[in-house]
């Protein structure tokens, strides 16, 4: 009876002086680090997004693989790109073509189709054209080639050592396939 007693007034007690007893030490947590890029990878999974948002995450993977993705990868197709004949005459109708491209560069071709030149839009706005102006006019004869399967890093290095932002992209035979500019690389690692 003394016992059942006892068990009561402890099951009574108990609750009252919990907070005058000392706190349980919170186990620390154990640090991971991550061995392989996989690991790396799941562990930005699941990372919870107040921390690391969907954006966040996928700058982040763009990173990790930027030094496995070549030029082809980023590059607009040769038939998206407006080629501008060098005989052409750059009245409203080709302007407005070449304005509503989205481009800022356009590759000039020769008579025999070979690019000579670029035409910069900057050139087209600072300039008073006339009907009668001929796009060889315009066009900076300097063209800069990568080819489709560079690395991007090696893209980075050709843009710091030519100090263009434009580049035609060329396949194995040297065939003009595409187009490659900084504001594609910005766009992959900053979107």
């Amino acid at each position: 009876m003394l016992q059942e007693l006892l068990r009561k007034i402890t099951k009574w007690l108990d609750p009252k002086l919990e907070k005058y007893r000392p706190a349980k030490p919170t186990p620390k947590p154990v640090k991971y680090t991550p061995h392989t890029i996989e690991e790396f990878i799941s562990v930005l999974q699941r990372t919870p997004k107040s921390i690391l948002s969907t954006q966040d995450r996928d700058r982040i993977a763009a990173i990790m693989s930027f030094n496995d993705r070549t030029v082809s990868e980023l590059m607009a197709p040769k038939d998206k790109i407006p080629f501008v004949d060098s005989n052409e005459y750059l009245g409203p109708l080709v302007l407005d073509k070449l304005y509503k491209s989205g481009f800022t560069h356009f590759p000039v071709n020769d008579a025999s189709n070979k690019v000579i030149g670029i035409i910069h839009t900057e050139a087209l706005n600072t300039l008073t054209i006339k009907k009668t102006d001929r796009a060889s006019k315009y066009l900076d004869p300097s063209v800069h080639y990568l080819h489709a399967t560079d690395p991007l890093a090696f893209a980075v290095e050709e843009i710091e050592r030519t100090g263009s932002y434009y580049f035609l992209v060329q396949d194995s035979t040297d065939n003009i396939i595409g187009c490659f500019t900084i504001q594609m690389l910005l766009d992959y690692l900053l979107d």
